[in-house]
């Protein structure tokens, strides 16, 4: 069982590199070990391109793969898709185990990858490291089960919970490494969802600006909710960006999945907005950047005609980032 985690372990984190690339699809990861030796690894880079399994089986250079144990982060698929089944890729290969982490939600592969390996003569094992795979895989899973995508809201404030310096100060609250660690959530998301007076207002770019991050990927979709389309200016090429007339924001989010496959939204919009979608009981994900400052002034955090009741949060995790700190937490519901 050790080794098994172990193993799996690694399947993480080569699912992780497909965060915010895989859209519709997964972030999954796999490895092929042979006693106990690394033979291959791979993992799911976007939709219509080879799964992890089959990433990680070319990986091995089709060495001997006799007895091999494939450690896969989800349950390998069984239909055909835009790409052929994985489980025939296992057994064709000559893999003797398989060791997954969580069941595939989807009820067209749900349960049925163990009754065609088992057939094959492979032993299967599930349920190694499930629950950190299964955050891995929330926002797939969501969208699955509600049509939503996963809805992170991202926010930068003083202690007293103002999103803006007094006039004259400059822009910023946080310092370059909060900035630079908003940027690292960016390329996980496939969406960044704000409000016309955000763009009017601060002008942000709403863009991946480090190459290594944004390296294989494309830009989120900048998505602005607004009745004054014709305002809507940012630098540089406009594509990729979505304009959205003000309206129902679950129905927004919605279309933004069966429209243009995202799992993932980051808000990153003024404190009226962002407390729109959370009276609507959109949010799942809360990521809060604190700045050792004092600001006052009109502009708090959360806006709007308040929460009917407080919203606490679970699997909290504080870091610092300088003089910063962030808080990052789940909403519970």
């Amino acid at each position: 069982m050790t080794e098994d985690i172990r193993w799996m372990q690694l399947a993480l984190t080569e699912a992780r590199n497909g965060m915010g690339r895989t859209a519709p699809n997964p972030p999954v990861g796999a490895v092929i070990v042979k006693d106990g030796i690394l033979l291959g690894k791979g993992w799911h880079r976007a939709a219509g391109m080879p799964h992890a399994e089959r990433e990680a089986l070319a990986d091995t250079g089709q060495k001997d793969l006799r007895g091999a144990t494939l450690y896969i982060t989800l349950e390998p698929c069984s239909t055909q898709g835009r790409t052929p089944p994985c489980t025939q890729g296992i057994i064709d290969a000559g893999i003797g185990r398989v060791v997954y982490a969580c069941v595939d939600r989807n009820p067209d592969h749900a349960g049925r990858a163990d009754f065609l390996l088992q057939a094959a003569g492979i032993e299967v094992v599930s349920g190694i490291c499930q629950e950190e795979a299964e955050k891995l895989l929330r926002p797939f899973f969501k969208v699955r089960e509600t049509g939503l995508p996963w809805v992170i809201w991202k926010s930068a404030m003083s202690l007293d919970g103002r999103i803006t310096r007094p006039p004259g100060e400059g822009q910023w609250l946080t310092g370059e490494l909060a900035r630079a660690d908003v940027q690292k959530i960016r390329a996980t998301v496939d969406a960044i969802l704000t409000s016309g007076e955000t763009v009017r207002r601060d002008k942000p770019a709403l863009t991946i600006r480090d190459p290594e991050l944004l390296a294989g990927r494309q830009q989120p979709w900048r998505v602005v909710v607004t009745d004054r389309p014709e305002s809507i200016v940012f630098q540089g090429p406009m594509d990729r960006t979505l304009i959205r007339p003000r309206g129902d924001l679950r129905e927004i989010l919605r279309n933004l999945v069966s429209e243009q496959g995202v799992l993932t939204v980051m808000v990153e919009a003024g404190g009226v907005f962002s407390a729109a979608l959370f009276e609507a009981g959109l949010i799942d994900e809360v990521v809060v950047y604190y700045a050792p400052l004092l600001c006052g002034g009109p502009s708090p955090g959360l806006g709007g005609g308040g929460l009917h009741e407080s919203l606490h949060l679970e699997e909290i995790d504080f870091k610092q980032f300088g003089d910063d700190v962030r808080v990052r937490g789940i909403t519970v519901r």
